[in-house]
């Protein structure tokens, strides 16, 4: 369990901050960025758990764990903890139990036949809110992928199927998309 005494430590001030390894890294670093962004997204997943209730509730409560536990894995490098088998790390299972919510909620949602602004009810605007912050941290890990060995692939698995979950779940906060606000092309023109 962490325990934190102390909130600030100065250590930041010249614009590195420590991994979980201890080693310093550039605020700046994709690496941070990427999971300085799931937290941001984390943030917005709070603002539409204000909307919600019951199992919708529950899924977004364990999916700002999930985000919890991508932070550490993106912090901590690959190597002495994962040979003492104490690195946290974000895990296949996370991903198919997305997957799985997903498919159990689109089953009850209407095709659409139009891309979907975002909006509707404030469940829905929040969770598309979120879902735009966790493609950007998805993009951002891509390059600190490219740029950093040894990132767990799981971790891009993860917000990949996290975007498409908000998206979904956005949906069902809309009426189940009865609600949805849809695109009309050049219906400004």
């Amino acid at each position: 369990m962490v325990k934190l005494t102390k909130i600030y430590t100065r250590g930041g001030d010249k614009g590195k901050t420590s991994l979980s390894d201890g080693s310093r890294v550039a605020k700046h670093s994709p690496r941070l960025e990427s999971y300085g962004t799931s937290d941001e997204a984390n943030a917005i997943i709070g603002l539409a758990r204000l909307h919600t209730e019951g199992e919708m509730d529950a899924m977004l409560g364990r999916i700002q764990n999930d985000l919890f536990d991508l932070g550490a894995d993106l912090a901590t490098p690959y190597g002495k903890y994962d040979e003492e088998g104490t690195a946290l790390r974000v895990t296949k299972e996370q991903v198919e139990r997305l997957e799985a919510e997903i498919d159990a909620m689109n089953a009850n949602l209407t095709p659409l036949n139009s891309f979907i602004l975002p909006g509707g009810t404030a469940a829905a605007a929040h969770l598309h809110q979120a879902r735009t912050v966790t493609r950007r941290a998805e993009r951002l890990l891509t390059r600190a992928m490219e740029e950093e060995e040894g990132l767990n692939p799981v971790t891009l698995q993860y917000l990949n199927r996290l975007s498409d979950h908000l998206f979904v779940l956005g949906r069902v906060a809309n009426n189940n998309g009865a609600d949805d606000v849809l695109w009309v092309p050049g219906a400004t023109r």
